[in-house]
């Protein structure tokens, strides 16, 4: 079965290393999924014709569901998202803005609900899906909720979506939370200890598990960690 991926934030960093990886199965279409289709385009390069770049820009709601609908127009499904875009604002609690908070919100938690909306009827059709969300140990109860605030709220709550969503799903379709661990990005920082390409393991994982696989879980390392 030729699979239909898409990845939101898939122009450079860990979404980018997630597309490189699920690209070596030249079966499988991908949709790397930009805020600004230019920088989209120019990451395909000398990836492989099965690299399509497409435009999501999840801090806009209008935009986002037109876009959602010109890819469904496009490639009729999409039988694997994966959730990677996200933005970390490192203001406490005294200084944090509601803007920003606002933002988070949309972009961590709001924007992936309206995309696994969208395309969970045509994986219910089919009778296949894999959704995986991308995450944070600084979302987790279990390990304290360390970040900064808007972040840490928002990844938390967009775990809780998946935990929600996961028990309204027939078991072909499959929806798990995942933390990368701390990734050399332009998010993590230069020190961090972690390529893009060990951030990405997890996710590649998640999105090719079989039919006997986890849903409604949370990983890193391929290993599940409390939420």
């Amino acid at each position: 079965m030729q699979r239909k991926i898409l990845v939101t934030g898939g122009n450079r960093g860990i979404g980018l290393a997630i597309v490189q990886e699920l690209a070596k199965n030249k079966e499988d279409i991908i949709l790397l999924g930009s805020r600004n289709l230019d920088e989209g385009k120019k990451a395909t390069e000398n990836l492989g014709e099965n690299i399509i770049a497409v435009h999501l820009d999840l801090t806009d709601r209008d935009e986002l569901k037109n876009s959602l609908q010109s890819i469904l127009e496009d490639h009729h499904r999409i039988d694997v998202l994966i959730n990677n875009a996200g933005v970390l604002h490192q203001e406490s609690i005294l200084d944090l803005s509601f803007e920003k908070l606002d933002e988070s919100l949309r972009v961590n938690t709001i924007a992936p609900f309206e995309i696994i909306q969208t395309v969970l009827p045509g994986m219910m059709s089919s009778g296949y899906g894999r959704i995986v969300n991308i995450s944070s140990g600084w979302a987790s109860f279990h390990e304290g909720l360390h970040g900064p605030c808007s972040y840490s709220v928002s990844k938390a709550a967009l775990n809780a979506l998946t935990k929600s969503i996961a028990h309204g799903l027939p078991s072909n379709i499959k929806i798990n939370s995942m933390c990368p661990g701390w990734v050399r990005t332009r998010m993590g920082g230069l020190t961090a200890p972690r390529s893009p390409e060990k951030g990405a393991e997890t996710a590649v994982w998640l999105s090719n598990l079989d039919a006997n696989g986890p849903s409604g879980e949370f990983f890193r390392d391929k290993k599940n960690i409390g939420w």
